[in-house]
């Protein structure tokens, strides 16, 4: 069964950094993407940053461009979200999405963002 789990996210202070990580375990084949998305009370979910798996292409939000970076880590299953000058607009519940055959969704880390 496919599994993604997100981890990393807290409390941090306006000008803060924060580094999210999603794994995708129980799947043998390619990991096409990732993607993280987040989500804050009584607003839609907003796609936030992919990283493609093969060619390493990002594409971002424009409201994270320059303070947020997505990566991949070693294996093709894991991938970053390193967040620096995290702004009192940015805490919401970030969902990681994998897609391989589908899409899989994980059950999110809560970011918060205050002094």
């Amino acid at each position: 069964q496919v599994k993604v789990s997100e981890s990393g996210g807290g409390l941090v202070q306006p000008g803060g950094s924060l580094t999210l990580s999603c794994e995708v375990s129980g799947w043998s084949g390619n990991v096409f993407q990732i993607n993280w998305y987040r989500q804050a009370p009584g607003n839609e979910r907003e796609f936030v940053a992919r990283i493609f798996a093969t060619s390493g292409n990002t594409n971002y939000a424009d409201f994270v461009k320059g303070r947020f970076t997505i990566s991949r880590g070693k294996g093709r299953n894991t991938a970053y979200l390193q967040m620096n000058n995290l702004q009192p607009g940015d805490p919401a519940m970030y969902l990681c999405t994998a897609r391989t055959t589908h899409d899989y969704w994980g059950q999110g880390t809560q970011v918060t963002v205050s002094s």
